[in-house]
């Protein structure tokens, strides 16, 4: 009888433990901490930080749009050449470049694995690997492509004005629906 019970209270605490991980961000809500880092000083100089590991928060910029892709998605292999356009919009447009960076985060891909789909699709902006799915995990284990949108605050805060899982319309439905509003947001 005891060791029904004790079982009984394992499964219990095991159960209450699995409700309570981690859950993608939401809107309004913050970006759990973690740490990226690059040896790449093309991407550094985009993304104005410096040598060694740093936070989103390091990012000089307003907005940071995460990607969270692998590179055996189908539907993030889809959404590349959108997400090819909408950084060539950003950086294009003088009111927006500099304000809006992309990163993306291959979500279990090595850095081979993230070279292969930079080169396969092109891809212009950072791409980190995860391949131990350490960030994945902190973001909520979502599914892919997932996109977060960070708006960077004063003292390091970093506020989730938007999330989606899956691919946006277009890159003008994107810019115009939820990156504009964001970066007006607070003025």
């Amino acid at each position: 009888m005891k060791k029904n019970i004790f079982l009984l209270a394992f499964f219990l605490a095991a159960l209450s433990v699995s409700a309570f991980a981690a859950q993608p961000p939401v809107k309004g809500g913050t970006l759990p901490d973690f740490t990226l880092s690059t040896k790449n000083s093309a991407e550094r100089g985009y993304l104005g930080v410096g040598s060694g590991p740093f936070r989103i928060s390091n990012i000089k910029s307003s907005l940071v749009v995460i990607e969270v892709y692998s590179m055996y998605c189908p539907y993030c292999q889809k959404e590349a050449p959108n997400m090819n356009q909408l950084y060539n919009k950003i950086e294009s447009d003088p009111a927006l470049k500099g304000r809006i960076k992309i990163i993306g985060i291959g979500a279990g891909n090595s850095q081979l694995e993230v070279d292969t789909y930079r080169q396969r699709y092109k891809v212009p902006f950072p791409l980190f690997p995860d391949k131990e799915y350490e960030v994945h995990d902190l973001l909520g284990q979502p599914r892919t492509p997932f996109f977060i949108v960070v708006k960077l605050q004063p003292g390091g805060k970093e506020k989730v004005v938007s999330t989606q899982l899956g691919a946006y319309d277009s890159p003008d439905q994107f810019l115009d629906t939820v990156l504009r509003p964001a970066l007006k947001e607070g003025k």
